[in-house]
């Protein structure tokens, strides 16, 4: 369909990057109608997120406040950000000045009627993603903590981006994202030189840049506030809700927030091409930008749409509008209401419909998901790096963060008033402060912070023999499963993988330490299989990668998981030297666990040997469900 508004550049040459119109639109949209609840934007570095983003932020419309009248702002939310700088907290310098209960509001207070952009997105913390989330969906924030209840206004364009190499976001949080948009940079060289052109004219002269687009910059602030205006007046009648509600059941979506996030986002987009009612024109635009996130329901799923399944789910949802419009037939008299129509009124036939692309036949199938590797997958048991880590927040081991439950106070104010450990604090001075009756005298030395407990994620690393004795079908079947099961299991913990196979005569390094846990499935069903196995070279194989990965990120405590039968193969003494190997990794401080795959009658108990020279945990393959036994395995120290 042909919008009626023209195209604005905002300074840069869209077709530079795949995507960005559907960038553009999607936030134009977003402003249009903020409930809508924002934009993920995923795709490599450099294709101008952030360009776009600020473009946006100056198009707004002014915001009137009780100081006056100011422009929009593009507040950004730092990766490490604090959930009390976020949504606010209670102002402890007024409390003990002046004793008076104060609000200090937070970054969702400031980017009301603006911007709210957060870069890296996937790596914030998953509780912070859903206050952001739920404040873009309701417009609102609440907070009920420290002894406050107070809630204010938080209407502001929501955009999230991320490189989906450095891990993906999690399915139930990208389905809270209103919108998605995969971006890339064009491969064209004309394009490309374009694009450099354009920067170094802007850095050579932005006011003179600024200049060249403002007249196209202003035209588009008035027809998105013009399109605000218009938002309420836009019909959704019952035949579109009813495409929009056939939409959505074809592609299977889990909830009801895709029905309501395409309705917004279709009344916008009529709002913003001049109509007075959504068309069928609207849901289309809507549905691609609504649905592509929200089919990955699965961690190991590609998210995406099929130009051709989006088709036959619209050909069908239009048939269910069209059906829907319909009058009901009549029925016959003395029939009960409701009782459908037999074979001779013209009714389905019991036996069904002769051509299965008939009527009734031709509705698109749920959308397949890749298959994955083989072997049955199932919910492992916790793995847990023993101790008390201070790593990146996550859900496998024992750390000290800011969330979590408070074991004692700190004279530092790092995680939190700890109150308790104030008044205890203040209790020991009032005597010197001259106090004898009356309330605490408090002062800010009082104040103790919170040492929390919560949990972090660590680095996986998997050690995984695929050698000749490792090959047989079923046992192979069984540990590739096992592996994948373990996978999905660091993905939920929110760790870093990596992945070393053993076979041959050498430890190959498939997957370097990643967050993108998907990755590593992929290279999983490539893996190749048999031949000797040098287990040696698989440990210390391992132990470079943890040294490597702890210059890089000194917190972040590794776990090494070998999958083995114990049977060192490949050359003098293989048994041997895997010991030794196993005992300069034990040596480094590196946790392990060694799932041992040995099946059989006769047992040789190898693996047992090995764990025992990792100084690490021990779990025998069929015992690593959760549902098959219950408990933690703790890696030795």
């Amino acid at each position: 369909m042909d919008q009626v508004r023209p195209d604005f550049s905002w300074g840069f040459p869209f077709s530079a990057v795949v995507g960005q119109d559907r960038l553009r639109l999607s936030l134009i949209l977003c402003a249009v109608h903020p409930g809508i609840g924002g934009v993920l934007v995923r795709g490599e570095k450099g294709t101008a997120k952030s360009t776009v983003v600020r473009a946006l932020t100056a198009l707004l419309p002014a915001v009137h406040d009780e100081n006056g009248t100011r422009p929009a702002r593009l507040i950004e939310l730092p990766v490490g950000a604090t959930e009390d700088r976020v949504v606010g907290s209670l102002d402890l310098e007024k409390v003990l000045r002046d004793g008076e209960r104060a609000f200090q509001p937070g970054l969702l207070s400031a980017a009301h009627q603006g911007v709210l952009y957060v870069d890296e997105v996937n790596l914030l913390h998953d509780h912070l993603v859903d206050v952001l989330l739920d404040a873009a969906a309701m417009g609102r924030v609440h907070i009920e903590r420290d002894g406050i209840s107070h809630s204010h206004a938080a209407r502001f364009v929501l955009v999230g981006t991320m490189n989906p190499e450095e891990g993906e976001l999690r399915p139930q949080l990208l389905d809270r994202f209103g919108l998605a948009v995969d971006v890339a940079a064009s491969r064209e060289v004309d394009v490309r030189m374009e694009v450099v052109r354009r920067r170094l004219d802007f850095e050579r002269d932005p006011a003179r840049f600024a200049e060249r687009y403002a007249e196209q910059d202003a035209a588009l602030a008035v027809a998105i506030l013009e399109a605000r205006g218009r938002l309420d007046s836009v019909e959704l009648d019952d035949v579109e809700l009813r495409r929009i509600s056939s939409l959505c059941a074809s592609f299977d979506v889990d909830g009801m927030r895709a029905d309501l996030v395409l309705a917004r986002t279709a009344t916008a987009h009529a709002a913003w091409r001049g109509a007075g009612a959504v068309t069928a024109e609207d849901v289309r635009v809507a549905a691609e930008l609504t649905l592509p996130h929200r089919r990955r329901r699965d961690p190991f799923d590609e998210p995406g749409l099929d130009e051709q399944q989006l088709d036959d789910a619209l050909r069908q949802a239009d048939e269910d509008a069209r059906s829907g419009a319909e009058e009901p037939p009549e029925q016959e008299p003395g029939t009960p209401p409701g009782t459908p129509p037999g074979p001779d009124d013209g009714g389905t036939d019991p036996e069904g419909p002769d051509d299965p692309d008939g009527p009734g036949g031709g509705a698109p199938a749920p959308p397949e998901r890749p298959a994955g590797p083989t072997g049955t997958q199932f919910t492992t048991k916790l793995l847990e790096v023993p101790g008390v880590g201070e790593g990146a927040p996550g859900r496998r081991s024992r750390s000290r963060s800011s969330r979590g439950r408070a074991v004692r106070s700190t004279a530092e104010r790092g995680h939190g008033l700890h109150l308790v450990g104030t008044l205890f604090a203040a209790a020991e001075r009032q005597v010197a402060r001259g106090r004898s009756a009356g309330r605490m005298i408090l002062d800010s030395a009082d104040l103790r912070g919170a040492i929390r407990e919560g949990r972090e994620g660590n680095l996986v690393v998997f050690v995984v023999d695929a050698s000749g004795s490792m090959a047989a079908r079923d046992r192979l079947s069984a540990v590739t499963g096992a592996v994948v099961s373990l996978l999905r299991d660091a993905y939920q913990r929110r760790d870093k993988v990596a992945v070393i196979t053993v076979r041959g005569r050498t430890a190959e390094l498939v997957l370097p330490p990643t967050s993108s846990v998907d990755i590593a499935v992929r290279r999983l069903r490539g893996m190749k299989t048999g031949g000797k196995s040098p287990l040696a070279e698989g440990f210390l194989r391992a132990r470079e990668v943890v040294l490597r990965e702890r210059l890089r990120d000194p917190q972040r405590r590794a776990l090494v998981v070998a999958l083995t039968d114990g049977r060192a193969t490949g050359g003098k003494d293989a048994l041997h030297r895997a010991k030794v190997a196993a005992g300069l990794l034990a040596d480094s401080s590196v946790a392990s666990v060694v799932v041992d795959c040995e099946t059989g009658m006769i047992r040789l108990g190898l693996a047992a040997e090995l764990s025992r020279q990792l100084r690490g945990g021990y779990v025998r393959l069929g015992e690593l469900s959760a549902q098959q036994v219950a408990g933690v395995v703790r890696a030795a120290a």
